[in-house]
C-alpha cells in the first residue's frame, strides 16, 4: 500500500495507564454491591456534589423542566424523537419470528423477546447530552422492555439534571430517571440497590470511568459495547466540498481533547483547500479551544493513490462514523463493510445522524465495528430458539443424537435419547 500520511497525530501524546482506574472502579462497584444507597449516596456527593438524599426525580421536577427550555429547542427534540422512534419502528418490522416444520414432526423457530429492564446512561459533561437519551431510550421502548431506567449526573451549575436532558428523558419514555452519574452509577444499575432495582442490560456513552465499569460489570448484566473517543473518517476524491469536509472535521474534533478526525483523500489539492478552510474556521469557533487541540493532536490526513487504497485503509481503521464524499458512492459502498454508520453522499453530514436522520449514534469505536455496529432496536432484543418434537420426529432424530452422545462420553444424553426411540 502506497498510502502517504500527510497529517501524522502527535506522537508526544501518550496512552494512558488505566491500572488506576481499573482499581478505583473496582473499588466503588465492590462499595455499591456491599453497601448499596448507603455507598451510593455517599459517591454522589463526593464525585457529583450531589446533596440530596433522594435520587430519583420526581414527576414535577419533570414538568418544571419543560418550563426552563425555549420552545424552539422543544420542537427539536420533539422531531428528532419522533424520527427516531419512526426508524426503530421499522427495524423492528424487519426482525421476525420464525417457525418451521425441518422435518416430519421436527417443528424449531425462534421468538423475539424484549429484555425486561435497561438503563440508559445519559452523560453530563461540559454541556448537555438531550439526544444521547433519546438515542438510547426510545429504541428500548419500540423493543418493547417493560421498565427503562434512565440517568444522568448533575449539571454543576444547578445541581441536579439539566433540563434539557430531563425532557428529552421523559420525551422518549424514561419510566424512572435518577440523578446519578459515573461509576458509582453503572454499579447502582447492575447490581441494584434497595431503592434502585437492577437492570438487564445498561446502555450508553461516557467517560473513561463509565466505560471502566461497564468492563466490569459485563457478564453480570449486558452492555451495548465497550465505546472510547468519538471517531470519523472521510474518503474524499477531487469532487468533495473542503469546506464541507472541514467542517465535519471540526464537529468530530469538538467533542472532546481525545476525538479523531481523518481524511483519506485522493487528490492533493483538495488536502491544501482542506487544511485553509480548517484554520478559518477555528478562528471564530466557539469551541476552538477543544477542537484545536483534538485536531492538533489527533487529527489524521492520508493521501491515497487510488480508491482501492482508501478502501483497504478504511476498513483496517473501522470507524465510528464513515463519510463519502466521492463521485460515484456506488463503487465503494460494497466493498467497506467495517463502520459504525455510513454517510453516502457530501450532504450526508454525521451531524444529522448524530441528532434528527433517524439512525442511532451510539455506535462502536476503537475497531469495534470490525464485530458490532451501534444501539438499535435489536440490541434490546433476544431472539431465543425452541423445538416441538412429535413421537414421530424423535424417532428419527434418537439414533442420530444417541450415537453423537456416546461419541462424546455423555451417556447419560444417550439414555434420554433411546428412552425415546
Amino acid at each position: 500500500m502506497s498510502i502517504k500520511i500527510i497529517k501524522k497525530p502527535n506522537s508526544e501524546i501518550k496512552s494512558e495507564d488505566n491500572s488506576q482506574i481499573r482499581e478505583k472502579v473496582s473499588d466503588i462497584l465492590l462499595q455499591i454491591q456491599k453497601n448499596g444507597d448507603e455507598a451510593l449516596l455517599e459517591f454522589c456527593r463526593k464525585f457529583d456534589n450531589y446533596q440530596s438524599e433522594n435520587l430519583r426525580i420526581s414527576s414535577k421536577q419533570i414538568q418544571d423542566a419543560y418550563k426552563h427550555i425555549d420552545s424552539e429547542y422543544i420542537k427539536a427534540l420533539e422531531t428528532a424523537a419522533y424520527r427516531i422512534k419512526k426508524f426503530a419502528l421499522y427495524q423492528k418490522e424487519a426482525i421476525k419470528p420464525l417457525e418451521i416444520e425441518l422435518s416430519a414432526g421436527v417443528t424449531v423457530g425462534h421468538r423475539i423477546i424484549p429484555v425486561s429492564s435497561s438503563g440508559s446512561y445519559v452523560p453530563g459533561g461540559r454541556y448537555p447530552l438531550p439526544s444521547s437519551a433519546l438515542m438510547s431510550i426510545i429504541p428500548a421502548k419500540v423493543a418493547g422492555v417493560e421498565r427503562v431506567i434512565a440517568c444522568s449526573p448533575p449539571d454543576k451549575s444547578i445541581g441536579t439534571i439539566h433540563p434539557a436532558t430531563l425532557v428529552a428523558m421523559d420525551m422518549a419514555g424514561a419510566d424512572e430517571i435518577y440523578c446519578m452519574g459515573g461509576a458509582h452509577a453503572i454499579g447502582a444499575l447492575a447490581f441494584g440497590t434497595k431503592s434502585i432495582a437492577p437492570v438487564d442490560i445498561v446502555v450508553g456513552p461516557g467517560n473513561q470511568w463509565v466505560t471502566e465499569a461497564k468492563r466490569q460489570v459485563s457478564g453480570s448484566v449486558g452492555i451495548d459495547f465497550i465505546a472510547g473517543p468519538s471517531e470519523v473518517l472521510i474518503i474524499a476524491d477531487k469532487t468533495a466540498n473542503p469546506a464541507f469536509i472541514a467542517a465535519d472535521l471540526l464537529a468530530q474534533s469538538e467533542h472532546d481533547p481525545n476525538a479523531r478526525g481523518i481524511l483519506i483523500s485522493l487528490d492533493e489539492n483538495l488536502i491544501k483547500e482542506v487544511l485553509e478552510y480548517l484554520k478559518t474556521y477555528l478562528n471564530d469557533l466557539p469551541t476552538q479551544s477543544v477542537a484545536k487541540r483534538s485536531w492538533e493532536n489527533n487529527g489524521t490526513i492520508y493521501f491515497a493513490d487510488n480508491i482501492s487504497e482508501a478502501i483497504e485503509l478504511s476498513n483496517k481503521i473501522a470507524p465510528e462514523h464513515l463519510e463519502l464524499q466521492v463521485s460515484d458512492v456506488n463503487l465503494l459502498i460494497p466493498k467497506l463493510y467495517n463502520y459504525g454508520s455510513l454517510f453516502i453522499g457530501p450532504w450526508s453530514a454525521e451531524v444529522f445522524g448524530d441528532y434528527v436522520s433517524g439512525t442511532n449514534h451510539i455506535l462502536p469505536t476503537m475497531k469495534a465495528a470490525r464485530y458490532t455496529g451501534g444501539v438499535w432496536v435489536g440490541t434490546f432484543l433476544k431472539v431465543a430458539s425452541y423445538q416441538q418434537i412429535s413421537p414421530e420426529g424423535a424417532e428419527e432424530l434418537a439414533p442420530i443424537a444417541s450415537e453423537l452422545a456416546e461419541l462424546e462420553g455423555l451417556f447419560a444424553h444417550k439414555l434420554a435419547s433411546d428412552l425415546r426411540k
